[in-house]
C-alpha cells in the first residue's frame, strides 16, 4: 500500500501538469520492477487529438523504453478510471496491474460502467487495485470543473 501511495503522488503531480495546461487533470505512470519507466499526462486540447490520454502517453514512453509493445511485468498508477480506449490499451499491452485513484461514473471501464480488465473473453485480464489516494484524486478533478463552469458563467455575464 505504500509503494502505491507513493505512485499513486507521482500520477498526481502529472495531473497538476494537465491542470495548469487548462486540460482534464489525469496523469499516469508505469511502474517496473519498482521503477517508473513512463510517465503520461492528458494533452488532448494541447496537442489537438483525442488520443493524448495520459494512459496513452505513458504506454507509449513504456514501449520505447522497454522496447516491445508488450507491457508485461508492469503496472499502471492513474489518478482516473480508464476510459473504454485506454482500459483497451492496457489489456492489449498485457500490463499486469492497473492502480487507479477514483471512479469515472461516466465512462470508467474499471467496473464503474464495464469491466474490461477482466473480462473473461479476453485473452488477457488485468489486475485492479482502486481508491489509492481517492480524495486528492477526486479533488482536483472537482476543482478544475468547477473553475470551468466558473469562467463559463464569467464569460456569459461579460457579454
Amino acid at each position: 500500500m505504500k509503494e502505491d501511495t507513493y505512485f499513486m503522488k507521482e500520477a498526481l503531480k502529472l495531473a497538476k501538469k494537465a491542470f495548469d495546461l487548462d486540460e482534464v487533470p489525469i496523469g499516469a505512470v508505469i511502474v517496473y520492477n519498482d521503477e517508473i519507466i513512463a510517465r503520461g499526462y492528458n494533452k488532448r486540447n494541447t496537442n489537438k487529438n483525442p488520443l493524448a490520454h495520459a494512459e496513452i502517453q505513458a504506454i507509449e514512453e513504456a514501449a520505447k523504453v522497454l522496447k516491445d509493445w508488450r507491457l508485461e511485468g508492469c503496472s499502471m498508477y492513474v489518478t482516473l478510471e480508464p476510459c473504454p480506449m485506454c482500459a483497451g490499451a492496457i489489456v492489449q499491452a498485457r500490463m499486469d496491474k492497473i492502480v487507479f485513484g477514483t471512479r469515472n461514473p461516466k465512462a470508467g471501464c474499471g467496473g464503474s460502467i464495464l469491466n474490461i480488465f477482466q473480462e473473461k473473453a479476453f485473452n488477457h485480464q488485468v489486475e485492479i487495485v482502486e481508491g489509492i489516494l481517492k480524495e486528492e484524486c477526486s479533488e482536483i478533478l472537482k476543482t478544475f470543473f468547477k473553475n470551468m463552469r466558473d469562467k463559463s458563467k464569467k464569460m456569459e455575464l461579460d457579454r
